[in-house]
This record gives structure tokens, sequence and C-alpha cells, in this order.
């Protein structure tokens, strides 16, 4: 079975006055998403992973010796990424569940600690990649930051939150403003109680 575009679960237009644009949505989701589905079906087509989940391939063709990751790499762990991402946001689920509050001051002393370093880490990436929300394989909390598509499955970590921090996330509504497009995704754009259920 090929791996397909998923819609997205609100309507283009349903973050617009959140802060990211119908304009976005249809290049990032339409066009961004849909050509790492393209390529990556392509690029696995007759190989070893054809068949196998996004996170067998991920895990199987990451290699953690090299900066620059192979063409089915980057295109199954993008399309992941981002399958991920379109689910951590939405118009609702703007108030955070107690759980996860408790969570976040346990692992960082406050939630506003936790915003801090979270914007710092997707602040900080240079170039193309994202900012993430982990829980660790010892079951803490933290803040991380990866390169281009590599992303928490490839260490065995579970996936909170990301924010995709490409200049395509970002640029139409924010143009280069990277540090204010991530204040705003965290103050308006996740669904927390989408980031709560993956506690797990």
């Amino acid at each position: 079975m090929a791996f397909s575009l998923p819609d997205l679960p609100y309507a283009h237009d349903a973050l617009a006055d959140l802060g990211m644009s119908a304009e976005t949505l249809e290049f990032h989701h339409d066009l961004h998403h849909n050509a790492y589905v393209t390529n990556g079906n392509a690029a696995i087509a007759g190989t070893e992973w054809e068949g196998k989940s996004l996170e067998e391939i991920i895990v199987g063709t990451y290699d953690k010796s090299s900066v620059a990751q192979n063409g089915i790499f980057n295109n199954i762990s993008q399309l992941w990424n981002h399958n991920q991402f379109w689910e951590m946001m939405g118009p609702d689920g703007n108030a955070m569940p107690t759980e996860l509050e408790k969570a976040l001051v346990e692992s960082f002393g406050s939630v506003d600690e936790f915003k801090k370093q979270f914007c710092a880490a997707g602040a900080g990436q240079f170039g193309s990649g994202w900012a993430w929300l982990v829980k660790d394989t010892d079951g803490a909390l933290k803040v991380t930051k990866t390169e281009n598509g590599v992303n928490p499955v490839c260490f065995g970590q579970t996936t909170l939150l990301g924010c995709d921090v490409w200049e395509h996330s970002y640029y139409i509504d924010f143009r280069n403003k990277r540090p204010v497009y991530l204040t705003n995704f965290l103050e308006k754009l996740v669904n927390w109680e989408n980031v709560a259920s993956r506690l797990g």
C-alpha cells in the first residue's frame, strides 16, 4: 500500500485568525506535504522498504553518522513529521490539560520555562529543521531540535509536540521573523489536548 496525503483535520482557513493563513496551509499541506508523499512513494517502490510502516522506514534508513541523509529517509521522515504537525494544531484545544501542565512543571520548573526553551530551540536551529517536546527513553520530558527532516523516532523518543521551522512553514505569514512564529505557535496554534494525549 502506497502512502497517501492525509486530509487536514480542519479547513484551510480555520487557523487564519490564529496566525496561520489559508495560503500557508495551501502551500504547506497541499504542495510541500504532498511532494513528500509522492517522492517518498517513488523512492521506496521496489525496495525492501515497500510495505513497511513510516516508523520502520525512518529507523531503518536513518544514518546517525551523517548530516546528509538519503532520499528515502528525507521524504518519509518529512511525511511522518507533517502527519503529526497538522494534528498538533487546531482552532480548539488551546487550554492545557492538567496532566500535561503538571508534567511540564516537573520537567522544566514551569510552563513558561518550557516555552522559553522550546522557542530558543526552534530559533536556534540553523537552517531548516524542527523543534520538539519529547518524552525521552528515561521518561523525562525534554526540548530538542533536529536538522532537516530528522525526528524523535530516530532516537526512540516519544513525540509530544513538534514545530516546523523550515521557511515554508512561516514565511508567508511572518516573513523572516521565526521567533515570532514560534511564540505564536505556542500561544495560539497548539492543540494541547492532542499533546497531552501523547503522554501515554
